[in-house]
């Protein structure tokens, strides 16, 4: 049974997705759809009436919202768990997921990688002023992340969960930014979970890199 995961080759969330993917071995293809284009497919907002990605489809199953699509990966595949037994590990992934979904990815991602990494690349105008409070409110979002971290080998312990690939695609984005992988530095807990996450195979596998500037 063919597995489709449509979104948008920059996008976060479909790289969290993706790395997923990669971490359970799952063979898969990927069907490109830009959200932010005006031109969005009819047949894609078929599957996600709501115009975001990614959106998963599975034989006849189609599914979206990220944390469902991860969860669902984990839970219909073959390969190493991505959410710790114990009730207090998986509730801590739970709690990172929700602290990266309503707090991080707007800061980290649209506020400093945005302005100070993307835009520049592609040409597109800049908002210094936006950036900064960006870096700024990423202190706060970084200092609880912090303090949330296990001190171990990933965010919730030894082994890798779905908290590293929703926090790993968006420090991903945001280390690109001098001053981003400035402030990371600063946590002593998240730097060193970066140093090790930043080098797992499933990273660079899903790594988007940046658009080429048109000429």
């Amino acid at each position: 049974m063919t597995l489709f995961l449509h979104g948008y080759y920059y996008s976060v969330y479909t790289r969290i997705a993706r790395l997923a993917l990669a971490e359970k071995g799952v063979t898969y293809e990927k069907v490109e759809v830009n959200p932010f284009a005006t031109d969005c497919p009819p047949d894609y907002l078929e599957l996600h009436p709501f115009r975001r990605v990614p959106t998963l489809v599975h034989g006849d199953f189609t599914l979206y919202e990220t944390g469902a699509i991860t969860r669902y990966i984990d839970r219909a595949f073959a390969g190493p768990p991505l959410q710790p037994a114990s009730p207090r590990a998986l509730a801590r992934m739970d709690q990172i997921i929700g602290v990266v979904d309503a707090y991080t990815y707007w800061p980290l991602v649209r506020q400093v990688f945005v302005h100070d990494v993307f835009r520049p690349h592609t040409g597109g105008e800049i908002d210094p002023v936006e950036r900064d409070k960006g870096l700024e409110e990423a202190a706060r979002v970084l200092r609880a992340l912090d303090a949330l971290a296990s001190g171990d080998a990933c965010l919730c312990g030894p082994d890798v969960s779905l908290a590293d690939f929703h926090l790993g695609a968006m420090v991903a984005y945001f280390v690109l930014s001098p001053r981003g992988a400035a402030l990371l530095a600063e946590y002593r807990r998240l730097a060193a979970w970066w140093g090790r996450f930043g080098a797992r195979p499933s990273l660079a596998a899903t790594d988007p890199g940046l658009p080429v500037t048109q000429p």
